[in-house]
């Protein structure tokens, strides 16, 4: 399985600053490890030994390999003050089998019905505009990426219509993965894609807004790469969400 150790060492970079800050102790932990009873447990203790606390757990997805299968889990986890995050990947990859394929600032405990809760609010918005604001503005608590925008083809090339807090000022001079008809990870590494994106190791999904010519876009800066499930999530939820925009 893929595992960025840039992303891992940019995103520990962002941590340890806003940790000295006093900005942040709670962490949102990516981990890969085998799906075995007891694996979990054993994890647990490991993140136990540098004083973290689970919070709480996501399931993200679950598959096999050549050895196992294997389980990737969002743990929410704290850490007493002025404790830095390396220790978190420093305790999880010391046990065999486990791989950290992320660690990032968090603020607030995983929700078990946060898409609900995004579908709800965009409903309760007034005009088309306010309610694409609302998707973008909650979408990356939801899915768990940095930012999130709303494009659209126009004769003059794509336009942005609404983006997040934290959305790039710089924007794509050009989609040619647009018209979109499906829910697709994107390559980053293409030539469309902004310097500035590249540079940040920003991995990106996009999916139609109920037509191929509008789409919302996830950008998650330092990775990790964005998996099946998390672009089906994606998918789903625009699919909802145009269906209220009508």
């Amino acid at each position: 399985m893929l595992h960025t150790n840039c992303g891992v060492e940019r995103q520990q970079v962002q941590s340890r600053r806003m940790c000295k800050a006093g900005h942040v102790r709670s962490y949102l932990l990516r981990v890969q490890l085998e799906d075995r009873p007891g694996s979990l447990g054993s994890l647990a203790l490991a993140l136990g030994t540098v004083g973290a606390d689970i919070l709480s757990l996501d399931v993200v997805e679950r598959g096999t390999g050549p050895e196992s299968d294997w389980v990737v889990d969002d743990l929410v986890v704290v850490l007493p003050a002025g404790a830095m995050p390396d220790a978190l990947l420093t305790a999880a990859e010391s046990l065999s089998g486990v791989r950290v394929e992320a660690i990032r600032p968090h603020t607030g405990l995983l929700e078990a019905h946060r898409e609900l809760e995004l579908i709800d609010h965009v409903a309760a918005a007034g005009a088309r505009t306010d309610r694409l604001q609302v998707l973008v503005d909650e979408a990356p608590r939801v899915l768990r990426v940095g930012w999130c925008t709303v494009v659209e083809i126009t004769d003059d090339g794509p336009r942005r219509l609404v983006g997040s807090h934290g959305a790039p000022e710089t924007q794509a001079a050009a989609t040619p993965w647009m018209p979109i008809s499906h829910a697709a990870a994107l390559d980053a590494e293409q030539d469309w894609v902004p310097q500035l994106w590249r540079d940040m190791d920003t991995t990106l999904a996009a999916a139609p807004l109920g037509d191929p010519r509008t789409a919302v876009v996830l950008g998650r800066p330092g990775g990790p790469q964005f998996r099946p499930s998390e672009v089906a999530r994606l998918g789903y939820l625009a699919g909802i969400v145009a269906t209220i925009l009508r």
